[in-house]
């Protein structure tokens, strides 16, 4: 990004809106070739500067690996390992190899090819994903608040089978159901309930397997499974710098299936991460990186999708932020940094919010994170449905979350410049007082405009006469709506569901019963 004579002058860099960020040595305004806006706060200097400091601390600080298995691998790979047996130095030239030979492209299978879904879009949009890890739930019709059962895992499938935007589903944090193998009962009930591409979740190490098996029975085999993987997982980071063994073995075992990995880092500025934003994004930008180095040497080198979803402590508080200001910073650069600095594909929340409740500072700081993201150039945007910083589930709110999504996805498409886009005909004609209400070009390109049904366009009286009915109630109805649909085709058929419950109720009694041995891996 080219610096202004006052920018050289003070020091300081503006950010900017500027088209096809990535591969260019220098930023402008207008290339030849137009594509999707883009934002940022970084030009290529500091780019190099995070790129740098993010190596460093992968070969000076390193990560600790709670994985015998894997800490060998890497060892015979070329990492050097402290004696502890658990902090893992990595030698820059090992990370770059692994970005190197990391695919750049990834297809998120459903279960039928409608549900199909190329990272990256070739038209650069993104796809938007529901919120997951949520224990609460805002009822669609009551608006009442409470914890999340498994009755609201179908509420959640029908909202994200039906709402354009979303790409994929992620299943909820179950009540009701043992807890150790709450993530088992809800990706299994949601397999069951959607076409749709499926985000998994572990939350033990043993569970791993039996959400391995789960989407074994559902893509209806091993090898079908591995042609066509239905699901991707996440991979979560112990910030600051440790990775737990569940997640080394969600990768190990997610990769031999074929699945595509979100390897996901968390950093909370002024707690697991520095309050400074730079701080946080390089901090997530090593344990990311050192996912990716582990799934090319213990997986099998399935793509990885760059997971940076930074948070912020309220330090009068002590309350997790997501949506805070520097918050929306530090996603950004990270985004700029996995993308441009990394090449990787990336994923990260596009919708959120600090308030406990669908209102109007939901909305607000949703439209602000979900534009900002977008325009940062992430493939994926999650979080959709959910409030009071990931922990809590609405189905309305995610109704307009899928509106925001679609102006967004309008919004980022960059016009053609030529003489249909000016009219020129037209305007060279226009009589004095005349309009471009009564003619063809006006007919041709009137229903190119988004035509939105959750936000409100209608005049006063109307509104009025409506008694003052907002977007909020349009939402409702179209989750009402949405709830006496049809199943969309593509589901598992009964005894496939059969042989799902089956798997669940073989890992409650494996991994529940303490008088059985654990399983090994």
């Amino acid at each position: 990004m080219r610096r202004s004579r006052r920018e050289r002058k003070t020091g300081r860099t503006v950010a900017k809106i500027v088209h096809n960020l990535p591969g260019s040595k220098t930023n402008t305004i207008l290339p030849p070739t137009l594509g999707p806006p883009g934002f940022t706060f970084l030009d290529n200097t500091r780019i190099d500067q995070l790129r740098e400091r993010t190596f460093s601390l992968l070969e000076e600080h390193g990560v600790f690996i709670c994985h015998e298995k894997a800490v060998k691998a890497l060892n015979k790979a070329g990492a050097r390992v402290e004696s502890d047996g658990q902090r893992v130095y990595f030698p820059r030239s090992l990370v770059e190899q692994a970005i190197k030979d990391t695919p750049k492209s990834v297809t998120l299978f459903g279960k039928t090819q409608e549900w199909d879904h190329d990272l990256p879009n070739p038209g650069g949009k993104f796809i938007m994903r529901t919120g997951t890890g949520a224990h609460g739930f805002v009822d669609g019709e009551t608006g009442n608040y409470r914890k999340l059962v498994m009755a609201d895992v179908a509420t959640i499938a029908a909202v994200g089978n039906h709402l354009d935007q979303i790409g994929f589903i992620s299943h909820p944090f179950v009540n009701g159901v043992p807890e150790r193998t709450s993530d088992i009962h809800g990706f299994a009930e949601l397999m069951s309930l959607t076409p749709k591409h499926v985000w998994i979740q572990p939350y033990e190490t043993e569970n791993v397997e039996y959400l391995m098996r789960i989407c074994v029975l559902a893509a209806g085999g091993e090898a079908a499974l591995r042609e066509r993987p239905i699901a991707s997982c996440i991979a979560t980071s112990f910030t600051p710098l440790e990775l737990k063994q569940m997640d080394v073995e969600a990768i190990i075992q997610a990769s031999r299936h074929g699945m595509a990995i979100h390897a996901c880092s968390l950093p909370t500025a002024g707690g697991t991460a520095p309050i400074t934003m730079p701080g946080a994004v390089v901090l997530a930008a090593a344990e990311i990186l050192s996912m990716l180095v582990l799934n090319q040497i213990v997986g099998s080198g399935t793509a990885v999708i760059a997971t940076p979803l930074i948070f912020a402590l309220d330090m009068r508080t002590g309350k997790s932020l997501q949506s805070s200001t520097e918050v929306l910073q530090g996603v950004s650069m990270s985004l700029q940094l996995m993308k441009q600095g990394f090449g990787l594909l990336t994923h990260t929340y596009g919708s959120g919010s600090d308030t406990p409740d669908v209102d109007s500072q939901s909305n607000a700081e949703r439209s602000l994170l979900g534009q900002l993201v977008a325009l940062s150039g992430a493939d994926i945007l999650g979080g959709v449905g959910q409030l009071e910083c990931a922990t809590v589930f609405s189905p309305v709110q995610a109704v307009i979350d899928n509106e925001i999504g679609q102006m967004l996805q309008n919004y980022l498409r960059t016009p053609k410049i030529d003489d249909e886009s000016f009219a020129w005909e037209l305007l060279k004609n226009i009589p004095q007082g005349g309009n471009f209400l009564a003619n063809q070009h006006t007919l041709k390109h009137c229903r190119a405009t988004l035509d939105p049904h959750v936000f409100l366009r209608q005049a006063r009286d109307t509104y009025e006469a409506e008694n003052r009915r907002n977007a909020q109630d349009n939402a409702r109805d179209i989750f009402r709506n949405i709830l006496n649909k049809d199943p969309l085709p593509g589901l598992p058929d009964e005894t496939t569901v059969r042989e799902i419950k089956k798997m669940v109720k073989a890992g409650d009694a494996n991994i529940l019963d303490w008088t059985n041995p654990r399983i090994k891996h």
